[in-house]
């Protein structure tokens, strides 16, 4: 019997706490002294249990206590191995998870000119007129500034039809809420953005996924589905989809809006990322004006704690029906956020920053396509997310695998927080915005490809 298991018997000897209690302690211990690593296997239970002159139920008990604490995972076939406490990269903006949350990276040579500009904007403003009740949907000059920035991907936009709304999530709020009664349908890709099941679950509005192709949700399957029940309406992500990055053609989105159109059903069309690329085809807004509310914001251009996002409705009066929703669930948008964002888009600013989180977007995904080579994954050059699919050779399930990198400190999203028709595809999305330099993300990236290409690294410790 060699020296470790000495040191273990010595202890299980020495302590006055339960065996059960005391093998998890010696774990912990001996990957802080470094007798035991991340990764390393554990003998099986029986082995253990005759090592250390225990019975069978003892060190199962044990093994369990380990894992309850985050020390090991056990996978049938394989063993027993330490997951340990890794050390975990640094985490970017407060409290997100990295590669988790998806939000721009934050191009480092605009730091000073948007710390600078803030000052200077709040040096000349009146403090009390920001603490003060606003006009809600935004000021003259607020909805001006808003009808600017939909220009980029709307052209025929009127300020009449313009809301300046508190994040692009609250307009989603106030736009199913008076779209679809509770019990009602409205359709979706079968692959969404989360925050429109959380929504559509607490306003008990019912989801209906349609099937898709490799180019997006199918427009037959759309028109079956409105023969049989009109849905309150149809929400779409066209643009560089949160998560599969899809962007619809235009011919698919002409198909789709002439369905909408035929049946006369609303169209949701969430664009936060629309701008990102240069050549995104039309919006819906421009195939079906007279029924599509288009949002989009400045969370995923500039900043995603700038919670100002711009509806676009079809006419005065569906604008002021949104607007009254928006009031009754959010009261206004920040005055302080939303003078800040009329004044970078009016400057240029929001522009300078749109193009700078491209680039820096562009380089990071050259990063991936580096890093990840060997394993088929979809992304954008401009885009700052990326949909993984985990190959059948990974030993990992996608939620064992999203948790053995959140223990390395890259929380990646699972294909189950996406699926509209409980069938999750077995796949990531990371999100390249969250690692706060080039490095980290390499880092990053390089470990999710270790993770999923050789999953333990693993040697068995002499115990």
């Amino acid at each position: 019997m060699n020296q470790p298991a000495h040191h273990w018997i010595r202890k299980l000897e020495e302590s006055r706490k339960p065996a059960y209690l005391t093998i998890p302690d010696l774990i912990e211990e001996d990957l802080a002294t470094g007798r035991l690593r991340p990764r390393d296997r554990l003998p099986g239970l029986r082995d253990l249990a005759d090592l250390l002159s225990l019975n069978y139920t003892t060190v199962a008990r044990a093994y369990a206590e380990a894992r309850k604490r985050g020390l090991l995972d056990a996978r049938a076939g394989s063993g027993t191995f330490v997951r340990g406490r890794t050390q975990t990269l640094p985490l970017a903006g407060g409290g997100s998870v990295e590669m988790s949350m998806n939000m721009p990276p934050e191009p480092p040579l605009l730091a000073a000119r948007l710390r600078a500009s803030a000052a200077n904007l709040m040096e000349r403003a009146d403090p009390f007129q920001l603490l003060r009740y606003q006009d809600f949907g935004g000021t003259a000059a607020d909805r001006a500034a808003g009808r600017e920035w939909l220009r980029k991907r709307v052209p025929d936009c009127d300020v009449d039809n313009v809301l300046v709304c508190p994040g692009i999530h609250g307009a989603l709020v106030a736009l199913v809420s008076q779209l679809a009664r509770p019990g009602e349908i409205i359709c979706l890709d079968s692959l969404a953005y989360p925050g429109i099941k959380a929504i559509a679950s607490q306003l008990g509005v019912r989801l209906q996924a349609l099937p898709r192709d490799d180019e997006g949700p199918l427009p037959h399957a759309f028109e079956a589905l409105c023969k049989t029940e009109k849905p309150g309406a149809f929400y779409c992500n066209p643009t560089l989809q949160n998560p599969s990055t899809l962007t619809l053609t235009r011919q698919r989105r002409e198909a789709l809006a002439d369905v909408a159109l035929r049946y006369n059903v609303p169209i949701i069309e969430d664009e936060p990322y629309g701008m990102l690329p240069f050549d995104a085809p039309a919006t819906l807004a421009e195939l079906a004006p007279e029924l599509t509310y288009h949002v989009t914001g400045l969370s995923k251009t500039l900043g995603a704690g700038l919670r100002v996002a711009y509806l676009k409705a079809p006419t005065p009066r569906q604008t002021q029906r949104i607007a009254g929703a928006l009031r009754a669930t959010t009261v206004m948008p920040s005055p302080f956020t939303v003078l800040l964002a009329t004044q970078w888009v009016n400057d240029g600013t929001a522009s300078d920053v749109l193009e700078a989180i491209r680039e820096e977007a562009s380089a990071r995904q050259a990063i991936a396509s580096d890093e990840l080579r060997g394993f088929a994954f979809d992304a954008d050059p401009h885009g700052f997310h990326l949909w993984l699919p985990v190959p059948s050779m990974c030993d990992w399930s996608v939620p064992e695998l999203a948790l053995q990198l959140r223990n390395q400190g890259i929380g990646a999203v699972g294909g189950a927080a996406f699926s509209t028709d409980g069938n999750p595809p077995n796949a990531l999305r990371l999100c390249l915005g969250g690692p706060q330099d080039r490095e980290d993300c390499r880092e990053a990236l390089r470990r999710v490809a270790d993770m999923i290409g050789d999953p333990h690294h693993l040697h068995m410790p002499m115990l």
